[in-house]
């Protein structure tokens, strides 16, 4: 036990922590979860340890979500603070975004696809590895902060910035979220996708385990995923 307390920030209904909470649990650690498509604001935080998950809105839309201003500020705060910090699809745009970074549209990315690790924090991600994609923005890199991620259609697909780290596509899904994630896409397309699933799944539930192993037994302040301080 590392006294880790994990707040989750939940921007959808159907995108929760699936794999990342089920290793949260795992682990009988304290975890809040803050649903904010509910709430409409952010509450006080009370975790040492801060995930931040995707949703369907932009990091740019403030005006209609006022929330995403608390939440950058927020994601600023843990990493001035060396607290630790993981961030999937709007989570990790948010990351980029709060270190200073543009966030604009891309080509949309759905389905699975290639990703190459860069140079990582302790090999954590492999030279080359399959994930799964449901994006249509991409992010710059924060100064200061590193690219360890690179995609082949859309470049930035993972940064690192001090204690915060974050990946565009989605690590923590399983089958089931998968399935109700492309109900709306036409039969072949599903069945495409979910075979692919059935194959890269297993690997891709496997670095979110590992990485979710580092992400829990770090320490909850005074953290780097770089080790570097």
């Amino acid at each position: 036990m590392t006294g880790a307390y994990v707040s989750l920030l939940q921007h959808a209904p159907g995108e929760g922590g699936g794999i990342l909470e089920d290793e949260i649990r795992k682990r009988g650690l304290p975890f809040q979860r803050v649903e904010l498509f509910s709430t409409h604001e952010l509450p006080p935080i009370q975790g040492t340890h801060l995930v931040v998950m995707g949703g369907e809105m932009s990091v740019n839309d403030e005006r209609e979500f006022p929330w995403l201003t608390e939440e950058k500020r927020l994601i600023r705060e843990f990493v001035s603070q060396r607290r630790p910090v993981l961030g999937i699809c709007l989570g990790a745009q948010l990351i980029a975004a709060a270190g200073g970074a543009k966030v604009y549209p891309c080509e949309p990315e759905l389905g699975w696809s290639p990703v190459l690790g860069m140079t990582a924090p302790d090999d954590l991600v492999p030279q080359r590895f399959m994930v799964f994609q449901m994006h249509g923005e991409t992010f710059d890199i924060p100064p200061g902060a590193d690219l360890i991620c690179r995609g082949e259609r859309v470049a930035h697909q993972g940064l690192c910035w001090g204690s915060a780290l974050g990946f565009q596509f989605h690590l923590e899904l399983t089958q089931d979220m998968i399935a109700d994630w492309i109900r709306g896409r036409g039969a072949d397309e599903q069945k495409q996708i979910l075979e692919e699933s059935r194959t890269y799944l297993p690997e891709s539930n496997h670095l979110c385990s590992r990485i979710a192993e580092r992400f829990l037994s770090a320490p909850g302040e005074g953290f780097s995923w770089t080790g570097q301080l």
